[in-house]
């Protein structure tokens, strides 16, 4: 069913034509095109409403956000999930470390947005898999999914998150990094610190050590690919467990890095949301 979104109009916006309303409301150019096209996209006080009408205080405009394609959904595959937060804009997931987030020629079936779409089918919805922002395969916790097009674009950029890591080295107190990184090899995901790169700034604080690895607690001002694991190799402390930029342990099969806290304001309401997920248990073990 179609996601219909309600606003009561305040005199802050009387005289305002509603397309720069929407605007306002980060509705992006595609968005409203869209709600253009359908015949109940805009109504204005329960009537058909053209972009470029004018809204009044008082009014009530209800927008109709039509059903994702379903040619553009993942194929349904009934996967576990841990669902931390659900309700019709967004759903809040803490990723398994092992789960790839998109279907790929080396994983068809097997991935997030598969479980996702199972998930919604059994409730009767369909959308297509929007995460906002993603984790690497080997990276577990926290995943935002917006179910609709605007609260997409609403969260898109506006998400804060923490990170727990392992590092193979000791620290203590915190510290930034601030080194760019680069893609040596366009022909490959690795990335490296490098002249020419992308700035790349990663805020860290010692949690506990062991005399050999670091419990650390991240957060990130850039978002580049697999930043928090290319910093601490530059640092000659890659992530315990990565092997793509460090060297396999066999106290756990994937890079030591979960994604722990998530905060942002939810796109319809605005309220103020925060959610945790706890350290895994082979995270845990490794660093008692």
């Amino acid at each position: 069913m179609p996601r219909k979104i309600n606003f009561f109009i305040d005199n802050n916006y009387d005289g305002l034509k509603i397309k720069d309303y929407l605007k306002i409301h980060h509705f992006s150019h595609r968005i409203i095109t869209v709600l253009k096209r359908e015949d109940d996209g805009i109504l204005l006080n329960g009537e058909h409403a053209r972009s470029i009408d004018v809204l009044r205080a008082g009014d009530k405009l209800v927008l109709s956000l039509p059903d994702d394609d379903s040619s553009s959904v993942s194929v349904p595959v009934k996967i576990p999930l841990d669902i931390i937060y659900e309700d019709d804009d967004i759903l809040v997931i803490d990723k398994q470390a092992m789960i790839a987030m998109h279907e790929t020629h080396n994983h068809q079936g097997d991935a997030l947005s598969n479980a996702v779409a199972y998930h919604l089918k059994n409730e009767g919805k369909s959308a297509v898999f929007r995460a906002v922002g993603r984790l690497d395969k080997g990276t577990s916790g926290i995943v935002v999914c917006a179910l609709n097009k605007y609260a997409a674009s609403c969260l898109s950029g506006k998400i804060y998150k923490e990170y727990l890591a392992i590092a193979s080295g000791v620290f203590s107190g915190d510290g930034t990094i601030d080194a760019p990184i680069c893609r040596p090899d366009p022909m490959k995901t690795l990335r490296a610190v490098g002249v020419g790169g992308e700035k790349a700034i990663t805020h860290w604080k010692a949690i506990k050590n062991d005399g050999q690895n670091t419990l650390l607690r991240i957060h990130l001002e850039t978002g580049r690919t697999h930043q928090i694991r290319v910093h601490f190799l530059s640092l000659g402390a890659p992530l315990v467990g990565d092997r793509m930029y460090g060297q396999n342990d066999d106290r756990i099969n994937h890079q030591s890095l979960h994604c722990c806290y998530v905060r942002f304001s939810h796109p319809i309401t605005g309220e103020q949301l925060e959610f945790s997920a706890e350290i895994p248990q082979d995270m845990a073990e490794i660093i008692k």
